[in-house]
């Protein structure tokens, strides 16, 4: 095999620009097609949201598609669809974030729906509207949540890492009750709190340039009011779980499934992107230590891997997972899956397994920045969480400088087996079923 060329920076090209009202402004051209991606990133995420009050965040994720003052209930997507764009939305612990992929001609009419909506939504907001949005995301609870095998997983991990008033304690999506109680006044103070040019970042790539961008954007969102947002919880570093705690699930899964979790460092700690290298070289792929030993080489699971739940400040959380075969005790598949977690801490990574999980880090990379939307994404992030888009260009030889050192020191620092956490899922039985 010939000698291995390494990364270099991507070279994108960035202009940023911060409106009076403080909405930050990353405008990324490239003319290779004529589409641009619009992405709207808020400072608002589950992590916001008050005790008895969980859900809202995601809630709003439904409801910034009812209308607004100029545009009406469900007009926002027929409009989009009427243009060739496409739009959607997503809400995570840290951050809401809204989007759309618009043909060229069409970047004034995304500009003004998502300008309308940022500043003019209240009046849209109405009972009829916070209802029927509600009953949509209960049922989206309920498929996805509830009647899903494993759908609960994370519902069942939280409490194991946060106490239940911990900003990450509980899930995106919120609890029924929460959902319930949630009134009108509710909704509409949340969105005077939370959705403003101040607390937003809005992204455009693709076949759009600064000259032109700049005084659309200025138009449409120069005008709205600098609100001012709460000062956003930060919640401080726990420290690595002890005691090993544990819980035991059962539901109509088709077999048992365990599952161990850590405390690990949030998205800007020094030690976070070796951590995810231990992660991609324990379970990362098929190729991966976990996968490897656990599935093809001693048939104790069907499947088996490694992940991290992101979270921007205080702790993020990494897992091991793996799907026994039948007749596979889970106490006999913890015992070796935390012997290739341990061996990890004491060895540390071979030279082709690194390279492995940095080449794998690359080529996600790469996939992304490739394409406009998810490159507008990604750019979105790094403003809102780093502070700093530029880092689209230099992520890829960040990964690559980590050395196995860096790698090992994480594992050992970090996923040591007497700081995890357990959870058993098993099938239910005929009699609790009954």
């Amino acid at each position: 095999m010939g000698a291995v060329t390494p990364p270099t920076d991507l070279s994108y090209s960035l202009t940023e620009h911060v409106l009076s009202n403080g909405l930050r402004v990353v405008i990324n051209p490239e003319h290779h097609a004529p589409v641009v991606a619009v992405n709207l990133w808020y400072g608002v995420g589950s992590r916001d949201e008050t005790p008895g009050r969980t859900g809202l965040a995601h809630l709003f994720e439904h409801v910034m598609f009812q209308g607004s003052e100029h545009v009406a209930s469900g007009e926002h997507f027929d409009l989009l669809q009427a243009a060739g764009a496409t739009g959607n939305a997503t809400t995570w612990f840290d951050r809401t974030n809204y989007f759309e992929a618009v043909p060229t001609g069409a970047l004034d009419l995304a500009l003004w729906l998502e300008a309308d909506r940022m500043g003019r939504l209240l009046p849209a907001l109405t009972q009829t509207n916070l209802d029927t949005q509600r009953d949509v995301v209960k049922e989206e609870k309920r498929q996805r949540y509830d009647n899903a095998p494993y759908g609960d997983t994370l519902e069942r991990l939280l409490p194991l890492a946060f106490p239940a008033d911990h900003p990450y304690g509980h899930t995106v999506i919120g609890s029924m009750a929460d959902l319930d109680a949630a009134s009108l006044e509710d909704a509409h103070e949340f969105f005077r709190c939370w959705y403003s040019p101040a607390n937003a970042v809005l992204t455009l790539s693709g076949d759009v340039d600064p000259e032109g961008a700049l005084p659309l954007i200025e138009r449409y969102f120069g005008p709205l009011e600098a609100a001012h947002h709460p000062q956003r919880v930060s919640p401080a570093s726990l420290l690595p779980l002890s005691g090993v705690p544990r819980d035991t699930a059962s539901g109509a899964v088709p077999a048992a499934q365990l599952y161990l979790q850590w405390r690990t460092p949030p998205r800007q700690h020094p030690d976070a992107d070796a951590v995810d290298l231990a992660l991609s070289i324990l379970g990362g792929s098929e190729t991966s230590r976990l996968y490897r030993r656990l599935v093809r080489d001693a048939d104790l699971a069907s499947t088996a891997g490694a992940g991290a739940v992101p979270l921007a400040v205080g702790n993020s959380l990494s897992h091991v997972f793996a799907r026994a075969r039948e007749g596979v005790a889970l106490e006999h598949l913890e015992e070796v899956a935390l012997d290739e977690v341990q061996r990890l801490a004491d060895q540390g990574p071979t030279a082709a397994e690194l390279h492995r999980a940095q080449v794998q880090f690359e080529r996600e990379w790469l996939t992304d920045a490739s394409r406009v939307e998810s490159r507008a994404d990604l750019l979105s992030g790094l403003v809102m969480l780093d502070g700093d888009p530029q880092r689209l260009n230099t992520r890829v030889t960040q990964i690559a400088a980590l050395d196995a050192s860096a790698v090992q020191e994480a594992a050992r620092a970090w996923l040591a087996p007497q700081a995890r956490a357990v959870l058993e899922y098993r099938p239910a039985t005929k009699e609790a079923t009954a």
